[in-house]
């Protein structure tokens, strides 16, 4: 295992940084911190900025955790950074982050693979301003953030294409809209957890996803037998075939007048939310994990050469 065998391993838990997500990742970092040194560990809450190269070079930790949400933290560059300093850290490496970050060559890996999709194109920001380049439904999202920020639907008969805002990427995700529910399924290890069912009045949009009250989480999801099977079954292979490690995080649309037909892969989180109402954290206390045993393993897990 990566980490050295002092009695007390000091963690440099990672958490802000640039990314549009900063303050969701900086709650996460908080909990994440309080659990750790819960668990016994030193911990140190390091605000990633441009020094980060210098700051734990001078910090030396045994393992850093990485609680960064949205780019530069989850897309390969600060994996990469830690490569070059040899410092152990938690979740996917390099490849596999860059990968999941990219929705679009997500969807690519699960293709190959066997795993459900629906359709969906790349496009210049200004030509889906101009025209429908799906018929609708259709949702359009940035291809390489996190999280929903910036995901706008346009209705079945819209007559005019979405406006989309400047902060746009200049380069779009367009997908068919898949309706019905929304499951999630988190995967540690190797092991698939459960299936949540995410209920919310309307869009599941960013407000709904980190506000309270935005969304009501049923788990385990009340879905036949057979959809809970194949849930679990997707995350573990979306999981292994993006090649990620630690703990991830993927999100179904299950259309239930479908069947097993109707039930599609949306993307893969290699850094799901770690707050103790979060998702994942959710997940594993439904499995009997507690926070702190979570947060434990992930940094136990942590390597380099991921």
């Amino acid at each position: 295992m990566g980490m050295s065998s002092r009695a007390n391993p000091k963690v440099a838990v990672l958490m802000g940084g640039p990314s549009a997500e900063r303050e969701v990742s900086l709650s996460t970092g908080r909990e994440c911190a309080a659990a750790l040194r819960d668990e016994g560990f030193e911990v140190h809450e390091v605000d990633a900025g441009r020094n980060l190269a210098s700051v734990l070079t001078a910090l030396a930790p045994d393992v850093c955790f990485n609680a960064l949400h949205g780019r530069w933290g989850e897309d390969g560059c600060v994996q990469g950074l830690l490569e070059w300093l040899g410092i152990p850290y938690t979740h996917s490496g390099v490849l596999a982050s860059a990968l999941a970050m990219d929705k679009e060559r997500t969807k690519d890996v699960y293709r190959r693979h066997g795993l459900p999709v629906v359709e969906s194109v790349l496009a210049a920001r200004d030509e889906v301003r101009k025209r429908h380049v799906m018929s609708p439904p259709y949702v359009v999202k940035p291809f390489n953030e996190g999280s929903s920020v910036g995901v706008y639907l346009v209705s079945e008969g819209a007559n005019e294409p979405p406006q989309l805002s400047d902060d746009m990427p200049e380069t779009v995700m367009v997908e068919a809209f898949a309706p019905g529910r929304e499951l999630t399924t988190t995967v540690v290890g190797d092991r698939a957890l459960c299936v949540t069912d995410i209920l919310t009045d309307g869009w599941y949009d960013y407000d709904a996803k980190y506000k309270p009250g935005g969304s009501r989480h049923v788990l385990p999801a009340d879905v036949p037998d057979e959809i809970t099977a194949a849930c679990l079954d997707y995350a573990v292979r979306a999981h292994t075939a993006l090649g990620c490690k630690g703990v991830t995080r993927t999100d179904f649309r299950w259309d239930e007048s479908r069947g097993l037909a109707g039930l599609i892969l949306l993307e893969t989180n290699t850094q799901p939310g770690m707050t103790p109402t979060s998702l994942t954290p959710e997940q594993a206390a439904h499995t009997g994990m507690t926070f702190g045993q979570l947060c434990r393993w992930m940094v136990e897990d942590a390597s380099c050469h991921r």
